[in-house]
């Protein structure tokens, strides 16, 4: 379901579209494994939708995409939180545990995830096997 989502339609050749089923997967894995509901399972992945878009689309610094999440987390402007009417989407120790998972998946290796997005390009290949 996920692959449709993401319309990714190079899976088996592209190393960017692997990278991102695997790290939506895991993030969907872990908020299904912390009894998350499913607004607030939207809500986290929207919020990794949001730093990834902010390093892919926006170019952002490491320090950049930080104070936008911080932003994003605590209601400043416009977040799919306030959408629904609903501003406290996660507990304090929910909020706690998202910050941990994004700094352990992403911003712990952001220069990886720089590199996926913004490198020259992929090599071609000639066989998925």
């Amino acid at each position: 379901k996920l692959v449709e989502y993401l319309n990714l339609t190079q899976l088996e050749t592209s190393l960017k579209e692997t990278v991102l089923l695997d790290y939506y997967a895991a993030g969907f894995w872990w908020a299904k494994e912390r009894n998350f509901s499913l607004i607030q399972i939207s809500g986290f992945m929207d919020l990794l939708n949001f730093a990834l878009e902010n390093l892919s689309s926006k170019h952002m610094t490491l320090g950049d995409n930080l104070k936008e999440l911080e932003r994003a987390m605590v209601g400043i402007g416009e977040t799919d939180s306030e959408e629904r009417g609903d501003p406290n989407l996660f507990s304090i120790e929910q909020a706690k545990a998202v910050t941990d998972f994004l700094a352990i998946s992403l911003f712990k290796h952001y220069k990886a995830f720089e590199y996926l997005f913004h490198c020259r390009g992929e090599e071609p290949v000639i066989s998925n096997k």
